[in-house]
């Protein structure tokens, strides 16, 4: 008699053990279904609801156009910039120790922290027409608020922690071994790290290129404030789209949001490369 009731719960802890994965993945399935796949699905249909003509007419229009060569343009400019520095500040504070090191993790991490449209009304307080720096701005015909440059500006600093943030740990966990060992045998700085560092990170420097690439492309926030919205001229594509769906403008809106999301496809086509090269997965 003690023998089945202690085989009761043991019964039920099986039972629940059993299906307890299955009702986690189908929930997960679900959520994603309603949360990824089915706004995606709604973003195609509607680009097509009108017929393949419409759609191409939608995306060859002038200011979809200059808004494309906007959006690529950022993206030339701000990625290698955000390379350059992320891998600097990634090899400053992972291997060496200086006054300041914490500071600087600290800062790296602040884009993060703080609200895009913060980080763009920051730009405009600093470089605006009323801003600290406008008048000497104004007085040197410089623009940099309604232009090209401070939707650069604005999108590389929501952007660069992401290479950064990426190879920190990658390099923390790495150590110093390799680099002393090449210094010991004689390498030059470059040597060390064109030949022992680069190699040992190409994968996670790789992964928060990409990672950067499609923060910059999608960028919404900190360009709405910087940019002025002016067609033609200081839209990207997010704030193109935008501004077609408020003129009731429905499927050329998400015309043009089909590109973003094909964008972003590639961008999860090359995360799922990497990872099964590297054999892990990234957050």
């Amino acid at each position: 008699m003690t023998t089945s009731k202690a085989s009761v719960p043991q019964l039920r802890r099986t039972r629940l053990q059993r299906w307890w994965p299955t009702f986690m993945v189908t929930l997960t399935l679900i959520l994603v279904g309603l949360l990824l796949v089915l706004p995606l699905l709604v973003v195609l249909i509607t680009a097509f609801r009108s017929g393949v003509g419409p759609y191409l007419q939608a995306l060859q229009t002038p200011d979809t156009l200059s808004a494309l060569r906007l959006s690529l343009l950022t993206v030339l400019i701000v990625v290698p910039l955000n390379t350059v520095f992320g891998v600097s500040a990634a090899w400053a504070t992972a291997k060496f120790d200086f006054p300041g090191r914490s500071l600087l993790l600290t800062l790296i991490d602040l884009p993060l922290a703080v609200s895009p449209v913060i980080s763009g009304l920051v730009y405009v307080l600093l470089f605006g027409r009323q801003g600290w720096l406008g008048p000497w701005l104004e007085a040197n015909d410089l623009k940099i608020i309604f232009a090209p440059a401070g939707i650069i500006l604005a999108t590389t600093f929501v952007t660069f922690s992401y290479v950064a943030r990426e190879l920190i740990p990658v390099m923390q966990a790495q150590g110093k071994d390799d680099e002393e060992a090449a210094l010991t045998l004689g390498a030059s700085g470059w040597q060390t790290f064109t030949r022992v560092t680069l190699p040992n990170i190409r994968w996670a420097l790789l992964y928060g290129v990409i990672m950067c690439n499609a923060r910059a492309l999608g960028e919404f926030g900190a360009v709405s404030v910087v940019s002025g919205k002016i067609r033609g001229l200081t839209n990207t594509l997010p704030l193109h789209v935008e501004i077609l769906y408020n003129e009731y403008q429905t499927v050329a809106a998400f015309a043009v949001a089909s590109l973003l999301a094909l964008f972003a496809l590639l961008t999860l086509g090359l995360k799922a490369l990497i990872e099964s090269r590297t054999g892990h997965s990234h957050p």
